[in-house]
């Protein structure tokens, strides 16, 4: 995701980095082979600087910062056991006769963070099994060698994508969660049967798309189960006008206020409504995307916030322009304000993943495990944050404390966790195209970044 990995990354290491907040733990810190190493039997002060409590010079009766003395290990690292206070970022200071040698950081947690481990992903995206540009195989290297922890390919009106993708790399170790999921599009009739409001399935156990016989599906692929499902059971699929006769039944039931085309609105909530049945997470995306005009009516937005009838908001996603993202940012942070706070997510909505598009936002999971259900629990639970990354400047969308914390990850840790992300993807993209050697690859690194999570946060 385009971190900038700094200077002091490439010559020290600092380890763990993530930790519970008012308990001891034992920092160690490791030269690695740059300009600067640590002398035996030299005493070097440590100066322990928590970000969130002012500086000691203005105000010396609040102070917290601390000191430690210490000296070298036989192996050129220093260590010593300290608790940091409060959950916050902390500088971590090496002085020499006061002398600033280095400067790293260090965060520390309260308690309902430990054990939840920072994910990077993305929840909507596209292949050329609709209107991308790159196989699901390639789309899935792609997005690992930038950083990805996991992803759904999501092509408009189709769910096999996804399985396809799933089912290329089963038979090899990789570290990448691949997710089922699709952009639910359902058939337009008359005047009293259209909706274009677009919709994701993320890890839905069967496909919404695949309940509808017709238009709007690849109906010789989907209606076969095992096209259509994680585990070759999904429903029966209806006829359009079935369909149409369950929305309208719906609708009916509603009280939808005038100004609000009724038939739209029932058939958002039945798609909303069937994604959780499958187990999978509603997303409701891009109001603000430019389709001649805004693509959702505030009106209908608005309502659906108020109702909260989607799981996620994809508060950022797709384009570049302010107007949209921008909005969407506004719109979410001035629905908050009103009682109606819903989870969010930042997904690229690519269908070129070597466009430079492709890096425009992520989404951050503080979640368990890298699994579908613990992710999408973790989404549904508020703990994800999403970062916007079109500029150089990145910026951040989330309550307060994970947008402070996320942000020390996206500078910290991440820089580190993506390289093992790109040899990885690199050795996905030579299997998915026949390499030889590719496999043997993938074995040889398979379990790095688990040890990565176990070296920097100590949970």
């Amino acid at each position: 995701m385009s971190f900038v990995k700094s200077e002091t990354l490439h010559y020290f290491d600092i380890f763990p980095k993530v930790f519970p907040a008012d308990k001891e733990v034992t920092i160690t810190i490791k030269p690695l082979g740059g300009r600067i190493s640590f002398e035996k039997n030299t005493e070097y002060t440590i100066e322990l600087c928590p970000l969130n409590e002012g500086c000691k010079r203005d105000y010396p009766h609040i102070n917290r910062w601390q000191y430690k003395t210490v000296c070298p290990d036989a192996d050129g690292c220093i260590r010593f056991t300290q608790a940091f206070p409060d959950e916050q970022e902390h500088f971590v200071r090496v002085l020499l006769d006061d002398k600033k040698l280095v400067q790293l950081s260090v965060y520390s947690l309260h308690e309902d963070l430990c054990g939840r481990y920072p994910f990077i992903g993305d929840l909507h995206m596209h292949t050329y099994r609709s209107d991308g540009r790159q196989s699901p195989a390639l789309v899935a290297a792609n997005y690992r060698k930038k950083g990805y922890d996991f992803m759904a390919v999501t092509d408009h009106g189709r769910y096999y994508p996804s399985l396809e993708v799933m089912n290329i790399y089963k038979d090899v170790p990789i570290e990448l969660n691949l997710v089922p999921g699709e952009e639910v599009h359902t058939p337009k009739g008359d005047d009293n049967h259209i909706n274009d409001v677009h919709i994701v399935n993320f890890g839905g156990e069967w496909s919404v798309n695949g309940l509808i016989r017709g238009e709007a599906n690849d109906a010789e692929t989907n209606s076969d189960p095992a096209a259509r499902s994680m585990n070759g059971n999904a429903p029966e699929m209806m006829t359009v006008e079935e369909f149409y006769a369950e929305v309208d039944a719906l609708k009916d039931s509603l009280d939808i206020p005038d100004g609000i085309e009724k038939y739209t609105f029932a058939c958002c909530q039945y798609i909303f409504d069937k994604i959780r049945q499958a187990n999978g997470l509603a997303i409701f995306p891009h109001p603000y995307w430019r389709n001649n005009v805004n693509h959702v009516p505030e009106k209908m937005w608005k309502l659906m916030f108020e109702r909260k009838i989607f799981d996620v908001f994809e508060v950022l996603g797709g384009e570049r322009y302010f107007n949209h993202n921008g909005y969407q940012t506004a719109a979410w942070y001035e629905q908050c304000a009103k009682g109606n706070r819903v989870p969010i997510v930042g997904s690229t909505d690519t269908h070129d993943s070597i466009n430079p598009k492709a890096d425009i936002c992520c989404t951050m999971v503080f979640a368990h495990e890298n699994e579908r259900v613990s992710i999408i629990n973790a989404i549904k639970d508020y703990y994800s944050i999403a970062i916007d990354t079109i500029s150089e400047e990145y910026r951040i969308v989330g309550d307060l404390r994970f947008v402070q914390y996320a942000s020390f990850l996206y500078e910290n840790f991440f820089p580190l966790h993506d390289e093992l992300c790109y040899e990885e993807g690199r050795a996905m993209k030579d299997y998915a195209n026949g390499e030889d050697g590719a496999k043997e690859i993938l074995c040889a690194i398979s379990g790095r970044m688990k040890k990565q999570r176990e070296k920097y946060f100590a949970f």
